[in-house]
């Protein structure tokens, strides 16, 4: 190994990606077991490595010297090996500064609380004081140290601004997990999570929909890996770099969720994109149609809109997960907020608007079969439609100048 990542399960990282775009020297994703973790240090059969989930602090005791950052946030997230000797820094540190910067969370006089008391949470401390945090406390489930509070103890939770998210709950495969109820914090006016898979967890979306700033960790993630560079290789990057970097990577990984009327273009849109992009299609209606075994009419005249509607919302589900899709949504999908918010978690919602005069009512289409259904199902949706996208497309004229409005705005 050169350069890479160790931790114990590492299929959820991106550090690979963004390394290989800093750098052409080779990155390595390497899972290790608790009882190799000595052997592979002592070793020392590389030039830098970063650190993840679970071995943040086991790494310390190891290592011949730290660094001042590595002592400030009790725990390592990157490792430099010179002439033999290993040399431990903490980035994470840097990376939470540039990520609350990014999200607009000023920890000036504030109460934060951090869940979790691991080695991110360490780091994310640090930096909360070092941004003028009024106080700093960690939230546990089983607290074993002093300061550290009971997740349960909810009283705690009412003079707390801002909350961080320094624990895997929420993280893929668990992408749906929280450990609080948002309601428990009435000051609450920040939110911020070390996860970034999904690139947006329940946390994050429960205070946006609370109109509360919020984010996720990627910003994170990439301001710590190009401050590990700049160790690795002794390069200096700039903030702009870290702009940049982030935007390529919530572009390639964010799906493209085409949401819209009944013959309003989504499917032909949606696989024009992703052939134009590279990224894998999925249409919706196909999904439940595959897994119902019959066709989307056959299932609303056997079973009924009410049963269409749960498997439309099981299909979306089994989607939600992945990342770097084009997905086309069928006519009523986003009328759910349970689908708007699943769709939500790795998505960009973009209404594909056409006149109503091109609309085509079709008879494989149960809730449209006629242009009065049409113009009613029009009228009715529409401020629906508007109120669950991000952004809204026209596509009135060619495919081809719809997909590269789209490839403008969100790709």
């Amino acid at each position: 190994m050169i350069y890479g990542l160790i931790g114990k399960r590492l299929g959820h990282s991106f550090s690979r990606e963004i390394h290989g775009r800093l750098s052409s020297d080779p990155y390595e994703l390497r899972e290790l077991a608790p009882s190799e973790l000595p052997g592979f240090l002592r070793e020392r059969d590389f030039r830098g490595i970063n650190v993840t989930i679970p071995y943040k602090q086991a790494v310390m005791p190891h290592l011949d010297v730290l660094d001042e950052s590595a002592v400030r946030s009790g725990a390592v997230n990157t490792i430099v090996n010179r002439d033999g000797k290993l040399y431990g820094y903490n980035t994470d540190f840097d990376g939470f500064i540039m990520l609350a910067r990014h999200a607009s969370v000023d920890f000036r006089d504030a109460g934060v609380v951090i869940l979790g008391a691991g080695g991110a949470a360490k780091a994310v401390a640090a930096a909360a004081r070092s941004m003028g945090a009024a106080s700093v406390r960690n939230a546990v489930r089983t607290p074993r140290a002093e300061g550290q509070l009971p997740i349960t103890d909810i009283a705690a939770f009412k003079d707390c601004d801002i909350l961080v998210n320094a624990t895997p709950v929420g993280m893929y495969p668990d992408w749906q997990g929280r450990l609080v109820d948002l309601d428990s914090f009435p000051r609450l006016r920040g939110v911020l999570d070390c996860i970034y898979n999904p690139l947006w967890t329940s946390l994050v979306l429960d205070a946006r929909e609370r109109g509360i700033a919020a984010d996720g960790g990627l910003y994170m993630l990439v301001g710590q890996a190009i401050k590990a560079r700049e160790l690795f290789a002794g390069e200096t990057y700039s903030g702009s770099d870290v702009e940049m970097e982030f935007r390529h990577l919530m572009r390639s990984k964010r799906n493209i969720v085409l949401c819209g009327m009944p013959s309003c273009g989504k499917s032909t849109v949606g696989s024009e994109l992703a052939r134009y992009t590279g990224r894998r299609f999925v249409d919706t209606d196909e999904i439940v149609a595959l897994q119902a075994g019959m066709e989307i009419p056959d299932i609303f005249s056997r079973e009924g809109e009410a049963a269409f509607r749960l498997r439309e919302t099981a299909a979306i589900e089994s989607i939600a997960p992945e990342q770097g899709l084009v997905v086309a949504t069928g006519g009523g999908a986003v009328l759910s907020e349970t689908n708007c918010r699943l769709l939500r978690h790795n998505g960009i919602l973009i209404l594909l608007n056409r006149d109503p005069e091109l609309l085509v009512p079709t008879a494989d289409r149960p809730l449209s079969r006629s242009r009065e259904e049409l113009m009613a199902l029009y009228s009715r949706r529409m401020p629906l439609y508007a109120k669950a996208a991000d952004f809204i497309i026209s596509n009135n004229g060619p495919v081809e100048h719809t997909v590269y409005k789209l490839i403008e705005y969100a790709v």
